[in-house]
Parts: C-alpha cells; sequence; structure tokens
C-alpha cells in the first residue's frame, strides 16, 4: 500500500522560508514522477511542483523562482524548498505520485503552510 507522509510546515511571517518534505512508502520510486501540491479551504487541489524520474522540474507561475523542488531516491523523499513566501502559499501541501497533475494515489495527511503578513 503506498502512503504518503508530509512534514515540515508551520507558521511563518512574509519573506521567510520552510522546507517541507514528503516520505514515500509501499514501494520503490526511483522511476517515478513526484508532484506537490495545495489545497486551500473551498478550492480545488492544485499542483505547485513536479519533478520527473531524471530530476527535469515543473512549476506552476506563481512559485517560479521561489519553490525549488527535489527528490533523494535513496531514501524515497521529495522535498519542496519554499522561500520568499506569501500570505497566498497558505494552504495545506500534498505530495503524490505523477506528473502534469496526474496523481496516482490516495493522498496523506499534508501538512499545514501558513504565512501572515
Amino acid at each position: 500500500q503506498v502512503q504518503f507522509v508530509e512534514s515540515g510546515g508551520g507558521l511563518v511571517q512574509a519573506g521567510g522560508s520552510l522546507r517541507l518534505s514528503c516520505a514515500a512508502s509501499g514501494r520503490t520510486f526511483s522511476f517515478d514522477a513526484f508532484g506537490w501540491y495545495r489545497q486551500v479551504p473551498g478550492k480545488r487541489r492544485e499542483l505547485v511542483a513536479d519533478i520527473d524520474f531524471g530530476g527535469r522540474t515543473n512549476y506552476a507561475d506563481s512559485v517560479k523562482g521561489r519553490f525549488t523542488i527535489s527528490r533523494d531516491n535513496a531514501k524515497n523523499t521529495v522535498h519542496l524548498q519554499m522561500n520568499s513566501l506569501k500570505p497566498e502559499d497558505t494552504a495545506v501541501y500534498y505530495c503524490n505520485v505523477g506528473l502534469g497533475g496526474n496523481w496516482r494515489y490516495a493522498w496523506g495527511q499534508g501538512t499545514q503552510v501558513t504565512v501572515t503578513v
């Protein structure tokens, strides 16, 4: 059974940084793409960034230049470094397998990111 455990969220002032981590379990993911998503109440979950098995990355326009996605295949983990955070980045952040918004598995519990002015 594939599972995701997200961590690293918290409360931060605008302009600050956070580093999110996603621990994936259930099988080997070396040849899978991963994506980070976020969701605020009343809105659809949106793709923030993804990374394919070769390390190629893609970002939503709203986070380009501020967020960096990376992966550690040996540890089955994916990270999201978030810099220059803005209040509009406030959301619950999730990870999943897949590229371009095409997620494959049930969602984990997510990690809350709250950015204050």
